[in-house]
């Protein structure tokens, strides 16, 4: 790679009282052995003493800004409006780069990609509280391609996007509260292509984010179906109906036999599907 045209990266991520983790984050950027990049971290006015750790770290960052905000969409707006890289990936503030090649590697890739492609993803690790780590997430592109307008088959965090795909698109929907993302996805991939970066895993991810906290899990579903019908698809498809269904049966689940009981009875299903725990382990 001619690292004199290689891209300029933006790294935007938004915090609020995360100071446990974001030490982590920050290192994995400033880490990397691809120099072309910029790391933008938008604190939505943490009293935790996460402001005390950026001013600590500020020669790392290239632009930081504590004060309140209207949510996770509204902080990410807020850092676009500061990026300067051609290619632009968000993280959470408890997310890291698998490793230091990361963006080094995704770079090699994004430059041979033509102009019309203006989404670019690998894989993710998800990790649970113990450590634990499941199989890669994130599928290639024409295996997901016809189930992506159903539902968010890509692992959001850590995807590259083109910055033209914000010229074009705009900004993200701050009327959404989980789903923005695939909102935002859904305008530009209900007709265009992504790009499956192989052999990478990019971003480690702790459960336990806004869209994989049990409470919010019927509101993701319906901010899905939401932003499945601006796009075009007036009924649910198979995908949401049945994830709709087996999220009642977990809450009747929880109301009878109560929350841990009925983490240990999801997870015995998912053992006998030949799947790993989940349930219990986020």
């Amino acid at each position: 790679m001619n690292r004199e045209s290689a891209p300029l990266i933006s790294v935007i991520v938004a915090v609020f009282n995360g100071k446990a983790t974001l030490q982590q984050c920050i290192d994995s950027v400033a880490q990397q052995t691809y120099p072309n990049k910029e790391l933008i971290i938008i604190d939505g006015g943490s009293k935790d003493g996460t402001v005390e750790l950026l001013e600590e770290n500020r020669n790392k960052l290239s632009y930081w800004i504590s004060e309140p905000d209207r949510g996770i969409y509204n902080a990410w707006n807020k850092g676009l409006a500061q990026a300067q890289g051609e290619w632009i990936c968000f993280l959470g503030a408890d997310d890291y780069f698998w490793n230091a090649t990361v963006l080094e590697r995704m770079a090699a890739q994004l430059e041979m990609l033509p102009t019309s492609i203006r989404v670019a993803y690998g894989q993710i690790m998800q990790i649970s509280d113990d450590g634990q780590l499941p199989r890669p997430i994130g599928e290639s592109w024409e295996q997901v391609k016809e189930s992506f307008k159903q539902y968010m088959c890509i692992p959001h965090v850590g995807t590259m996007h083109r910055r033209s795909l914000f010229d074009q698109h705009g900004k993200f929907d701050e009327s959404f509260r989980i789903t923005g993302d695939y909102e935002l996805l859904l305008r530009e991939l209900t007709t265009g292509d992504a790009a499956f970066i192989p052999d990478i895993i990019t971003v480690g991810q702790r459960l336990g984010g806004i869209s994989t906290d049990t409470a919010n899990y019927l509101r993701t579903l319906r901010e899905v179906g939401r932003a499945q019908r601006m796009h075009g698809q007036l009924f649910p498809g198979k995908f949401l109906l049945k994830a709709m269904g087996r999220e009642y049966l977990r809450l009747l689940l929880w109301n009878v036999f109560g929350e841990r009981l009925a983490r240990k009875l999801l997870d015995l299903r998912r053992h006998i599907k030949g799947l790993p725990p989940h349930w219990t382990k986020s």
